[in-house]
């Protein structure tokens, strides 16, 4: 064997876990590095967004005693910290009055404190255990930028519940007086040439309070009506919807003979699907071809939109999901973000991205049971 140490692969990845609970997350990743290396213990410092603090998670190894608490203390003082050491590479420093050997690896700084994994060891840790933590590292990394991703969005959906309820409620109120005149009038023009154009008013004012209803109620995730739903129906239902804008542009939307059945909110998908496909093609060139495919797993489905436009700048890539933010003339810029929080609210996932080949793709994850 020639003393090297043969370790198994990674068996955390960051798509093994919600971005709902690092603590959790640094747990598994501690007790990974103590179960398959010859340490002592691991100990992890990260940020919490939530809680807006650093934090940390000890794990010895299996019948290892704890440190004595000095040497706790200064493994926490950070007093062996000199500088801001680059991420990723291991450092080897000294425990004051202690035979013991110990490293550090950074994975990040935020809040002009660093984030690392450290390790104790009773003897000089090898070439691939270094490997290894610098693995681990990179996983621990990339996973708090998924988090700290994860914990704006949280505070953007918040702030847009805030703002449908409060407008909502505002909105509806005009909405009943504007109703209420809507059918006096039809009623006095029963026998008029303009009955017609008054039921049309009448009728779409209660389409608008319908829609304002479910546009709060979408910011509630306890109000979800779940029932099973054929994916393909869904997606021909909102290109009915979006006809009128597909026959303007003379375009078309590509859809798999395929299905699958979810456990959904239909009117909330729905939505979704309306938004976003209104996007695709609003930015698709004339008699363009907006592609819908989707890929069905044993728990999941992936879907995925593709138009031809002209992609997503990288401030699109930074905002294209966050309240108000739009390139459309006249848009509220509330259409994506209400997209994700329900992508959310069913327990799935929704990004967007540019494809090679020019145009936008936005890809939808959702899983094919639901635990709502």
């Amino acid at each position: 064997m020639n003393g090297k140490i043969f370790l198994p692969k990674q068996e955390i990845t960051i798509h093994d876990l919600k971005p709902s609970n690092i603590q959790t997350y640094c747990q598994l990743q501690s007790e990974q590095l103590t179960n398959h290396c010859p340490i002592l213990l691991a100990r992890i410092v990260y940020y919490d967004c939530f809680t807006q603090k650093h934090q940390e998670v000890i794990n010895y190894a299996k019948n290892q005693e704890p440190l004595s608490r000095h040497n706790l203390a200064y493994l926490r003082s950070q007093s062996w910290l000199k500088d801001f050491p680059p991420v990723g590479q291991v450092y080897e420093f000294s425990i004051q009055y202690s035979n013991l050997f110990a490293y550090i690896c950074p994975t990040g700084y935020r809040k002009e404190k660093a984030e690392y994994i450290q390790i104790v060891a009773e003897k000089p840790i090898s070439e691939n255990v270094q490997e290894y933590i610098q693995k681990s590292a990179m996983l621990l990394s990339n996973y708090a930028d998924i988090y700290l991703d994860y914990g704006r969005q949280k505070s953007e959906i918040k702030l847009l519940e805030q703002v449908l309820h409060r407008v909502g409620h505002q909105l509806r109120s005009y909405l009943a007086l504007v109703g209420l005149y809507a059918h006096n009038l039809c009623f006095s023009l029963k026998q008029s040439p303009e009955y017609e154009q008054a039921t049309i008013i009448r009728d779409s004012i209660e389409d608008i309070d319908n829609n304002l209803t479910e546009l709060i109620n979408c910011g509630q995730g306890e109000k979800l009506k779940v029932t099973p739903q054929d994916l393909r129906n869904l997606v021909v239902e909102s290109i009915k919807t979006l006809q009128p804008l597909l026959d303007d542009k003379q375009a078309k939307i590509s859809i798999p003979e395929t299905s699958t059945t979810l456990l959904i909110d239909y009117l909330q998908l729905k939505q979704v699907f309306n938004n976003i496909l209104s996007n695709a093609v609003y930015f698709s060139p004339d008699s363009g071809t907006i592609t819908c495919s989707w890929q069905i797993f044993q728990t999941e489905v992936l879907i995925k939109i593709s138009d031809q436009g002209q992609g997503l700048s990288p401030e699109d890539m930074q905002k294209i999901f966050t309240p108000f933010y739009t390139r459309r003339p006249g848009g509220t810029g509330l259409g994506l973000t209400i997209a994700k929080k329900i992508i959310l609210d069913h327990h799935g996932n929704l990004w967007a991205q540019s494809v090679a080949e020019g145009g936008a793709q936005f890809c939808i994850i959702l899983p094919r049971t639901q635990n709502i």
